[in-house]
């Protein structure tokens, strides 16, 4: 099922994948190789550019099951960070000062966070992924900061590498794995 046209599902049963999309270094490359919407010029992710060119870290890409690294020390770093991010905006969203938990009706669902009274749905209304990264407080950009240096870490890259620096890598080794994969193809072809 495609809900909407311009929504994007990546289902994976892992943090790691989460993790490394969440990163800077996805977020530059899928920003200049996407597209834009709208009047506004509003960015788009476009999975062709966004996604499938994206060269993930070595051993970590998403056609691996995440059985196969599950020792990897990156991943683990990576997955952890993303679970920290992820736990500091989910707090964010929905404290539990404001909501609480109703178990759903449906068997196997996850329970609901519900806000507590009338004016809490108030307050919850305003708390949107959108208005915290509009806000941008200390604590989500050092979180994202600590993804961040847990992804550069899995390509061997300083913390502090520039945005053009990570781009030109991530140009190169796209490349790399491209001629990689053409050369595969050839081999695989029947002589003529």
């Amino acid at each position: 099922m495609l809900p909407d046209s311009r929504i994007n599902i990546i289902a994976r049963e892992d943090d790691v994948c989460f993790g490394i999309l969440l990163s800077r270094f996805h977020e530059a490359w899928s920003l200049r190789l996407g597209g834009m919407h709208g009047v506004g010029n509003d960015p788009q992710y476009t999975p062709s550019t966004g996604f499938e060119t994206f060269p993930f870290p070595e051993g970590l890409s998403p056609n691996i099951s995440p059985a196969a690294y599950a020792d990897d020390p990156w991943a683990d770093r990576i997955g952890k960070a993303a679970i920290a991010l992820n736990d500091l905006r989910e707090k964010w969203l929905n404290p539990p000062d404001l909501t609480r938990r109703e178990p759903e009706v449906v068997p196997g669902f996850p329970d609901r966070l519900v806000p507590i009274d009338d004016a809490a749905a108030k307050i919850l209304k305003k708390r949107t992924l959108t208005n915290l990264y509009n806000e941008r407080p200390t604590w989500l950009a050092n979180a994202h900061a600590d993804l961040d240096a847990a992804v550069a870490a899995a390509y061997g890259w300083p913390a502090d590498i520039s945005e053009e620096d990570a781009l030109a890598r991530l140009f190169a080794l796209n490349q790399e794995r491209a001629g990689a994969a053409s050369a595969a193809e050839m081999l695989d072809e029947p002589a003529e």
